[in-house]
């Protein structure tokens, strides 16, 4: 307990049931990032989609979602968090609908930008309200620790709804699933949320504009990296993203209302947080990377059973939130976040153990170590930088912690990604045996994903060479990715320490525990479709 008494009032049973509320789209939501996996071959076989159509249906939902979220973050400051909270729950209900029913593949590409836009209302504004409804420190600490629970828990757990739903309903039903959820919070919200917003906020439709053009930009480059590398035809995107984002911080700075206030960042614990979550969101997305094709195609496991596996370590969190917790009111936020850090670094460094023959323990192991460190960060950031920013900006803050967080999970893809396919592919030159063609050597040079496909076609002992080496190559490019995390990690214990001032006045840390596990999902999600 610490020593200081608060003068906030005290929450009750309605704050907390409404917390419950917020939480339930909060998690479809989440879920919808990864719930499609397992229904692309249902719909590939329905709706015949193209290469790129079925790029699109992935990528779609991801980029309006981040792209939309500082507008909308400060359209819920300006309009009112729940009024907001209630049209995206409206939004996304009926894009959810549309995408289950949807005729064509062209059809199912614009219900998922729809759910995008209401999936990007949706978010700040949930962390908005909470805000609101927590006035004490520590019981807010407590509620967002919960946010960030059922955030993180989302992208893991939609694989496995997803899959379970195959099993016995069309594909559309992964889709259908969102309607009850978005039904119930538009009956019950207007009854247990309370409304509020910024009379002075505004929204600019330049910065809008903007920020649209930086992040989605960005986000694509970050994309095709992990699926393709480099090539010039990405340099044009990310000229215009960098360019954007360079007008749009400078026009913040010049302009009365501005979309983000540059003068939150002359506070050091906001523009510290901002960073670690970047940090902390770049281990959470590489390790999903990195360990979806080692569970799925080096330890054979099948899609599902890896999804079901990787939620296993997310039991190790509820050991670390308490401890987390505890020890933040005796030594402060920053080095509990550091400290998170070093463990979640220690995990990677660990998984250098994990071999081609290796049992999936040793990997869930080493994941649990990832999950206990980063949920050490995840508990206390967010709270963190929505505590020390004004109450009247607090939708486009939850917004700015939001949007740091997709930038800062696509870079981990990207870096860690391209770290393991050039490794992968050099690697695989030296160990691949000699006299095979030419075409099936330089496809199986591209991806794990590729050079199974070659050892199935040629069969036999060369077939169970081209894939044994494969895999070795695999886990020699998953070892140096894992060592470069590590490093990040490290690099992200300093600015925690160094980005963060120790305490800040009447401010009990969070004792709810959150969810990170090794987030497999299945190998679609993170291999290049032009196999497909």
């Amino acid at each position: 307990m610490s020593s200081s008494v608060s003068t906030s009032p005290r929450a009750g049973r309605r704050e907390w049931t409404a917390l419950a509320v917020l939480c339930l789209p909060l998690l479809i939501v989440s879920m919808d990032v990864s719930v499609l996996f397992f229904a692309v071959p249902h719909i590939a076989e329905s709706l015949s989609p193209s290469a790129t159509q079925l790029l699109w249906m992935f990528d779609v939902y991801g980029f309006v979602l981040a792209g939309l979220l500082l507008t909308m973050g400060g359209l819920a400051d300006r309009f009112g968090r729940r009024r907001l909270l209630l049209v995206g729950a409206l939004a996304f209900g009926a894009a959810s609908v549309l995408a289950a029913y949807a005729p064509s593949a062209g059809w199912l590409i614009a219900a998922r930008a729809l759910l995008g836009v209401g999936g990007a209302m949706l978010m700040p504004s949930t962390l908005a309200i909470i805000r609101t409804l927590f006035a004490d420190d520590g019981e807010r600490a407590k509620a967002v620790g919960v946010w960030s629970a059922v955030m993180a828990g989302g992208v893991g757990i939609g694989p496995v709804v997803s899959g379970v739903l195959l099993e016995h309903f069309w594909w559309g039903s992964v889709f259908l699933v969102n309607v009850p959820v978005m039904v119930a919070l538009l009956v019950v919200a207007p009854f247990l949320l309370p409304e509020s917003r910024s009379v002075t906020s505004r929204v600019d439709v330049v910065s809008a504009v903007l920020s649209l053009l930086a992040i989605l930009p960005v986000i694509h480059v970050l994309k095709q990296l992990v699926a393709d590398g480099w090539s010039p035809a990405l340099l044009p995107y990310a000229v215009v993203g960098l360019g954007a984002g360079v007008i749009f911080v400078r026009r913040q700075s010049r302009i009365d209302v501005p979309m983000v206030d540059p003068r939150l960042f002359a506070h050091r614990g906001f523009g510290g947080s901002i960073a670690v979550q970047v940090v902390a969101m770049f281990g959470v997305m590489g390790n999903a990377v990195l360990m979806t094709q080692y569970l799925q195609s080096v330890l054979g496991y099948s899609p599902l059973s890896a999804a079901l596996w990787s939620l296993l370590p997310s039991l190790a969190v509820g050991v670390a939130a308490p401890t987390a917790a505890a020890l933040s009111l005796r030594v402060g936020r920053p080095v509990v976040m550091a400290g998170g850090f070093v463990v979640a670094a220690a995990g990677f460094a660990a998984m250098r153990s994990a071999g081609v023959e290796s049992s999936i323990w040793v990997a869930l192991v080493c994941a649990s170590l990832v999950a206990m460190g980063l949920v050490s960060v995840a508990t206390l950031v967010t709270e963190y930088a929505i505590g020390v920013a004004p109450a009247e900006r607090a939708g486009s803050v939850s917004a700015l912690v939001e949007t740091a967080g997709e930038l800062g999970g696509a870079l981990g893809m990207a870096v860690l990604g391209s770290i393991l396919g050039a490794v992968y592919a050099a690697r695989l030159d030296v160990l691949l045996p000699a006299g095979l063609p030419p075409a099936a050597h330089d496809a199986a040079l591209q991806t794990l994903g590729e050079a199974g496909v070659v050892s199935e076609r040629l069969g036999g002992a060369p077939g169970r060479a081209v894939l044994e080496a494969a895999r070795t190559a695999y886990v020699d490019g998953m070892h140096v990715s894992d060592v470069v995390a590590a490093g990040v990690l490290l690099v992200g214990a300093v600015v925690a320490l160094a980005a963060l001032p120790r305490h800040r006045p009447g401010a009990p840390a969070a004792d709810a525990p959150a969810v990170i596990g090794v987030t497999a999902v299945p190998l679609e999600s993170v291999r290049t479709l032009r196999s497909r």
